[in-house]
């Protein structure tokens, strides 16, 4: 379900940002405060592109993975158009096909991580995160503040994101229909032409909280785990390897 939903948005997934590269500078350059110099990054949720292209143009080496075919041979074109190298191709984060420590960073941003909707599944990936991270190494990963939705959320009906208008008068909106501590989403995008064309998409999160992230990524073996409300643009995690 997951990598289908993102295969469906692989085409148009740039235009939910009014400038696209402007917002991969802008995240790359809040995340490189907690990325070394020179450092090894696998992007293990890198879609597209949006924090590995903006990363591997500030000098980082970066290799990419996603469930999604379509969004990493997409992201190897994209970066090849900046100028810069971005390996990428399809693989679970739960199973990551390198050798033990490999990487000097791991990312999992843009509330990747709560596409898994067991303990276990999320268990798995963060053990395998930390498996390919060098001795003190770090993983950074962000999430939607689940902290707060969860205390806010509708009870009885579905949520329903405000439109935005994208570049190319691309109209996007979402609704969560919610299912416990879990959500379905459905992505709706509204192409203009001579009518409006309609494309949904749906996916699954659980709305895992930033204590159970915690506890997990403790179990994984991680060490102190930080949290930063206000440096990017959703909650960013910061643990180490060791």
């Amino acid at each position: 379900m997951t990598g289908a939903f993102y295969d469906g948005l692989a085409g148009s997934y740039d235009l939910l940002f009014p400038d696209w590269d402007a917002s991969m500078a802008r995240q790359a350059s809040q995340l490189s405060k907690f990325i070394p110099p020179g450092a090894r990054v696998l992007d293990c949720a890198c879609g597209i592109g949006t924090q590995a292209i903006g990363l591997a143009q500030r000098g980082y080496s970066v290799v990419g993975t996603d469930l999604s075919l379509k969004a990493t041979s997409r992201a190897v074109v994209e970066a090849s158009a900046r100028g810069v190298s971005l390996p990428a191709f399809a693989a679970d984060m739960r199973a990551l096909p390198f050798a033990d420590d490999s990487f000097d960073v791991v990312l999992a941003a843009d509330n990747a991580l709560p596409h898994l909707l067991t303990a276990d599944d999320v268990l798995a990936a963060l053990r395998e995160m930390r498996r390919v991270l060098r001795p003190g190494g770090r993983l950074i990963l962000s999430t939607r503040d689940y902290d707060a939705i969860r205390r806010e959320r509708p009870q009885s009906r579905p949520l329903s994101t405000p439109p935005s208008v994208g570049p190319g008068r691309v109209v996007w909106f979402q609704l969560w229909h919610w299912d416990g501590d879990q959500y379905e989403l459905e992505m709706f995008q509204l192409h203009e032409a001579e009518s409006w064309r309609v494309v949904v998409g749906k996916t699954r999160y659980w709305a895992i909280t930033r204590h159970e992230i915690t506890e997990l990524a403790e179990r994984a073996g991680f060490g102190y785990v930080e949290w930063l409300l206000h440096a990017y643009y959703q909650p960013l995690m910061l643990a180490p390897n060791g």
